[in-house]
Parts: C-alpha cells; sequence; structure tokens
C-alpha cells in the first residue's frame, strides 16, 4: 500500500504563488505515475497535472503555463508549482499516485481518475 499526505495549501489573493507538497510512504518507488487533481462544489475530481515514472509532465488546459509538477530523485515526494493563481484555482487538492505499469499504457490517465488507486486526504486552496 501507499500512503498519501498533502500539504501546503492556503488562502492566497488573485495572482500569488503557491506550492504544495505530497509526501509518499509505504511501497512508493519511482515505478509509480504521480499526479494533482482538484475538486469544487461543481466540479468532480479535474485532473490538473500529472507526471510519468520517467519525469515527464502534462498538465490540464487552464493550468498550462502557470503550473508546474515536479517529484525529487526518490520519486516519493510531489511537488505543484502554482503561480499567477486565479479565483477559479479555488478547490480542494488531491495528490494521486498509481503504478506505471497500470497508468502509462493507457491515453488520458489525467481525466480518468478512477485510474488511481492511491489518493491523499488534500489540502485547500482559495484564491480570491
Amino acid at each position: 500500500h501507499v500512503q498519501l499526505v498533502e500539504s501546503g495549501g492556503a488562502s492566497m489573493q488573485a495572482g500569488g504563488s503557491l506550492r504544495l507538497t505530497c509526501k509518499a510512504s509505504g511501497q512508493m518507488s519511482s515505478d509509480y505515475c504521480m499526479a494533482w487533481f482538484r475538486r469544487t462544489s461543481t466540479k468532480e475530481r479535474e485532473g490538473v497535472a500529472m507526471i510519468d515514472k520517467n519525469g515527464m509532465p502534462s498538465y490540464t488546459g487552464s493550468v498550462k503555463g502557470r503550473f508546474t509538477i515536479s517529484r525529487d530523485n526518490s520519486g516519493s515526494t510531489l511537488y505543484l508549482e502554482m503561480n499567477n493563481l486565479k479565483p477559479e484555482d479555488t478547490a480542494m487538492y488531491y495528490c494521486a499516485a498509481e503504478k506505471a505499469s497500470v497508468i502509462m499504457p493507457l491515453g488520458g490517465a489525467l481525466y480518468r481518475p478512477t485510474l488511481w488507486g492511491y489518493w491523499g486526504q488534500g489540502t485547500q486552496v482559495t484564491v480570491s
């Protein structure tokens, strides 16, 4: 099993920057893909960004050029650098992980939250 714990959420002014962190423990390894999803009261688990086991990132269109996903060399800590925050970025942000053997053969994993087997409890980001 893999345990995920997010941190770094806060209330921010529009235009500000924030970095979210997700620490993984348990059977986590670099053979896992990891991702950030977000959820609002009106939108269920939208994929924000993912990074595969080779370090290749992908982003949903609304955050391209503003958000950067990365992970440390051990593969156990995931980051989301968020710049030029907008009110529509307000959401609960969740870290997710799944074995690369599950994620990488399939396309569009960022848009298929049910593929991801491990989830954190979330961290709230509020932009006003």
